[in-house]
C-alpha cells in the first residue's frame, strides 16, 4: 500500500510517496521548480527510513530535464548540454543508492539552467540585462565565472558563447529561487537528519570527468579523484579509506588533482560538527561507451567500485565514531 503526503518546504512544494516495507521504508521527494518547464522538478530525494547508513550521495550536474525555451536561446543545444552534463552520472547513484541503502539527491534541472556546484555569488554580470542590481556593490565575478563556468555557465573551449541573449535579472532570480537555495536547503535537512541518527555524516558528492590521460600503461591516469578541499571538508582518515579502496580493487586513483571540490563541499562539509563532504569524480571512458553519450559495458564494475566505496566509508564512520568523539571533547 502506498501513502501520498505533500507540503511546503520552505516556500516550495514537494511530494512524498512511502513505499512501504518490513525493514525499511523508502521515501521519495521532489523539490524546486525548473524555471520555463512545466511545473517540473528542480531535484529529487530518495532516503530510507530508518536510514540504514550515514551517507549522503549527491548528484549536481546530470539535470537533463531542458525547457524548449532554454534550448531554443542556446547557440548549439546538442553539444553543448552534453559537455556541460556529468552524462548519466546519475545511474550510478541510484544503482549505488539501492544496493546501499544510502541517501541519494539527484538535480533534475540541468546545469545550463544554473550550476549548482556554484556560490550564488558567482556571477558574470555581463549575461544579465543591466547588469548588478542597482545600489548594489558589483562583486568581481570568481575565477570560474571569469573562465565561463560560473554560476550560470556562459561559455566552453571549442564552443565558445553558449547563449544568444542575455538573461534578465528576474530570470536569474527564479533560477537562484526555484532550483539553488531548495537543492542546497535539502542537502543540508539530509544531512542533519542523517547525522542525528548517527552521530556522524557524510555527503559524496558525485561528479564525471572527462579522460584525464591514456587508460592503460605506465602513464595511465586516474580513473577516479577525491576531492576534499586540500583538507578542509572531510576527515583525513575518510579520504585515506577511500583511497585504499580503490588501491585494493587495483583501481587508479587521485587526491584533489585536478579536482579538489567546489561549493557544495564548502558549504556543507564542517567537519567539527561531524558533516563530512568529500567530491567523486569518475571518469566517463570507465562507464560510458566509446561516444561518451550512453551506459557502455563497463557500467556494472564502476557501480561496484562505488557500491564497495560507499560500505567502506560507512564501515570507517562506525569504527571511528569514538575517536571523533574523544577529539572533539
Amino acid at each position: 500500500m502506498t501513502d501520498f503526503d505533500t507540503w511546503d518546504f520552505r516556500g516550495q512544494h514537494w511530494a512524498m510517496i512511502h513505499s512501504g516495507g518490513e525493514k525499511n521504508d523508502s521515501v521519495r521527494t521532489t523539490g524546486g521548480a525548473i524555471p520555463g518547464s512545466a511545473g517540473e522538478p528542480a531535484f529529487s530525494v530518495h532516503v530510507r527510513d530508518p536510514a540504514p547508513l550515514p551517507i549522503l550521495v549527491a548528484v549536481p550536474h546530470a539535470g537533463r530535464e531542458y525547457p524548449p525555451e532554454l534550448t531554443r536561446r542556446m547557440r548549439s543545444p546538442a553539444e553543448a548540454s552534453l559537455r556541460l552534463e556529468d552524462r548519466l552520472v546519475d545511474k550510478i547513484g541510484e544503482a549505488v543508492a539501492r544496493a546501499t541503502g544510502a541517501s541519494l539527491i539527484i538535480a533534475h534541472a540541468p546545469r545550463a539552467v544554473i550550476d549548482l556546484n556554484r556560490a550564488t555569488e558567482d556571477i558574470d554580470w555581463d549575461m544579465v540585462t543591466g547588469g548588478s542590481p542597482a545600489g548594489e556593490m558589483r562583486l568581481s565575478a570568481g575565477r570560474r565565472a571569469r573562465s565561463g563556468l560560473g554560476l550560470v555557465p556562459r561559455r566552453l573551449p571549442g564552443i565558445g558563447e553558449l547563449w544568444r541573449q542575455r538573461m534578465s535579472p528576474a530570470e536569474l532570480a527564479a533560477r537562484i529561487e526555484q532550483v539553488h537555495r531548495p537543492y542546497h536547503a535539502a542537502i543540508g535537512t539530509t544531512l542533519e537528519a542523517l547525522r542525528d541518527r548517527w552521530g556522524r555524516a557524510l555527503l559524496i558528492d558525485l561528479h564525471s570527468m572527462p579522460p584525464l590521460g591514456p587508460h592503460s600503461g605506465r602513464d595511465a591516469a586516474a580513473q577516479f579523484v577525491i576531492g576534499d578541499r586540500f583538507g578542509a571538508a572531510c576527515d583525513g582518515g575518510l579520504v585515506q579509506a577511500a583511497l585504499g579502496h580503490f588501491d585494493r580493487q587495483r583501481l587508479r586513483s587521485a587526491h584533489n588533482r585536478p579536482y579538489a571540490g567546489g561549493y557544495v563541499l564548502d558549504r556543507h562539509g564542517v567537519p567539527a560538527r561531524g558533516v563530512h563532504a568529500m567530491q567523486l569524480e569518475i571518469c566517463r571512458a570507465a562507464y560510458l561507451d566509446g561516444r561518451l553519450r550512453e551506459l557502455g559495458q563497463g557500467f556494472d564494475g564502476v557501480v561496484g567500485a562505488v557500491t564497495g566505496l560507499v560500505r567502506r566509508l560507512a564501515s570507517e564512520l562506525a569504527a571511528t565514531q569514538g575517536q571523533w568523539a574523544q577529539a572533539a571533547e
